[in-house]
C-alpha cells in the first residue's frame, strides 16, 4: 500500500522543486484540456508559455509582462505577510477596487487642473481606501472573533457593487453621452516624462519593485518579519516572546490592503485608464496564486508575478489566434494552485510504499 509519513523537518530540495513540479504538470494537463477542446496541445503551451518570450513579436509583448505583473507582485506581496502569520486575507480583489476608486476620486476632483501635486495625492488616496477596507475584516476579527476570510471575501462583492456605482453615478463622465466610466486618468501617472511607456514602465512597475525590496529587508532582516514567522508557526510561542497577537493582525491587514490599494490605484491610473464596471479582472485572486507559487519569499512573488503574467499574455494570444476560450485559461491557472498545493504534501511528508503492519 501507498501511506504518507510525516518528515522530521520539511525538505529543503522539495521546497525549491514543487513550484517547478507544480508548472510542469499545469503544462500537461493543461495540454490534455486544450486537446479535448479540439486544440493541438503542443501548440497552444507553446502559445502561452514561449511566444510571450521568443516569437517574432516578443519585443512587442515583453513590455507588456511588466504592466500585468507589476499589479499582481504588489498584491501578493501585501498578502504574503499574512499569510505567513496565519491571517488570511482572501479579499484583496476588493481592497484593489477601492483604492482605485477613491484614487480616482482624488484625481477627477481636480479636474481639469493640472499639477505635479495631483498624482502623489491619488497614490495616498489610493493607499488609504485599500487600507480601510482591510481594516474591516481586521478590526471585526480583533474585536468580535470574526472570520477574516469570509469577511473580507464577502466585502469584495460589496466592492463590486459599489465600483458599478461610481461607474454609472458620481464618478461618470460628464461628457460621455450617457455610456458608463469616468474621464481618462492616465495623464496623471507623469512616469512616461522620465521612463519610455514603450519599455511597459509606470509608476506600478516601480512600486512592486520597491515592494519586493523592502518585503525582503523586513523579513529577513528586521525584528518584524521575525515576529510574523513565529506567529505563523508558533502562535503560542510568539505570545510568549511578546508578539500582540491583535496588533500582528491590524498590521498586517492594513500592509496587504495599502498594497493593493495601490496596485489599483496605477492600474487606474496607468493601463486602465479609466473607472469602468469591469475594471476588475481577478488580479486580487490571482495574487493569493502568485503569493503560494512564490512561497511567500519576497523573489519567488517577483518570479511567481512575471510566471502568471506569461499565462495572461498568452492567453490573449491563445484567444486571438488559436479561438481558446477565456475559461480555459482561467481553468489553467486554477491547476496552477491545485498542482501547487497537492505537489507541496511532499515537503512535509514523504510517500512510503509497503505493505501495512498489523498490530497481533
Amino acid at each position: 500500500m501507498i501511506r504518507l509519513e510525516k518528515r522530521p523537518q520539511p525538505s529543503r530540495p522539495w521546497v525549491f522543486a514543487t513550484p517547478v513540479l507544480a508548472v510542469l504538470l499545469t503544462m500537461l494537463f493543461g495540454g490534455l484540456l486544450f486537446a479535448a477542446l479540439g486544440q493541438n496541445p503542443f501548440e497552444t503551451i507553446r502559445t502561452i508559455f514561449f511566444d510571450p518570450l521568443f516569437s517574432e513579436f516578443a519585443w512587442f509583448y515583453r513590455p507588456q509582462l511588466l504592466i500585468k505583473g507589476a499589479p499582481l507582485v504588489l498584491i501578493a506581496m501585501g498578502l504574503s505577510f499574512g499569510f505567513r502569520a496565519g491571517i488570511w486575507n482572501i479579499g484583496a480583489e476588493g481592497q484593489y477596487i477601492v483604492g482605485a476608486i477613491c484614487g480616482a476620486a482624488v484625481g477627477l476632483a481636480f479636474y481639469p487642473m493640472e499639477s505635479f501635486i495631483i498624482f502623489p495625492l491619488m497614490v495616498v488616496a489610493g493607499a488609504l481606501g485599500g487600507f480601510a477596507w482591510a481594516m474591516i475584516p481586521g478590526f471585526l476579527r480583533v474585536r468580535f472573533g470574526t472570520n477574516e476570510i469570509l469577511v473580507s471575501l464577502m466585502l469584495v462583492y460589496v466592492a463590486e457593487q459599489l465600483l458599478a456605482s461610481m461607474a454609472l453615478g458620481a464618478l461618470r463622465n460628464p461628457d460621455g453621452m450617457g455610456f458608463p466610466g469616468s474621464r481618462n486618468l492616465a495623464q496623471y501617472d507623469s512616469a512616461s516624462s522620465w521612463i519610455s511607456q514603450s519599455a511597459g514602465m509606470h509608476w506600478g512597475v516601480v512600486a512592486a519593485l520597491i515592494a519586493v525590496i523592502v518585503a525582503y529587508i523586513a523579513l529577513s532582516r528586521h525584528i518584524f518579519g521575525f515576529n510574523v514567522k513565529l506567529s505563523g508557526q508558533s502562535p503560542r510561542a510568539a505570545r510568549f516572546a511578546g508578539v500582540n497577537p491583535a496588533r500582528l493582525v491590524l498590521v498586517c491587514m492594513g500592509i496587504s490592503g495599502v498594497l493593493a490599494g495601490l496596485a489599483g490605484l496605477f492600474e487606474i491610473a496607468g493601463p486602465a485608464g479609466q473607472v469602468s464596471i469591469d475594471f476588475n479582472v481577478g488580479y486580487g485572486f490571482t495574487a493569493i496564486i502568485v503569493a503560494f507559487l512564490g512561497r511567500l519569499h519576497p523573489v519567488g512573488i517577483l518570479l511567481a508575478g512575471g510566471l502568471m503574467a506569461l499565462t495572461y499574455i498568452g492567453g490573449e494570444i491563445a484567444q486571438s489566434n488559436l479561438g481558446l476560450p477565456l475559461a480555459a485559461i482561467q481553468l489553467l491557472q486554477g491547476m496552477l494552485l491545485f498542482f501547487l498545493l497537492a505537489v507541496d504534501v511532499l515537503t512535509n511528508f514523504r510517500v512510503q510504499f509497503g505493505r501495512k503492519e498489523v498490530a497481533s
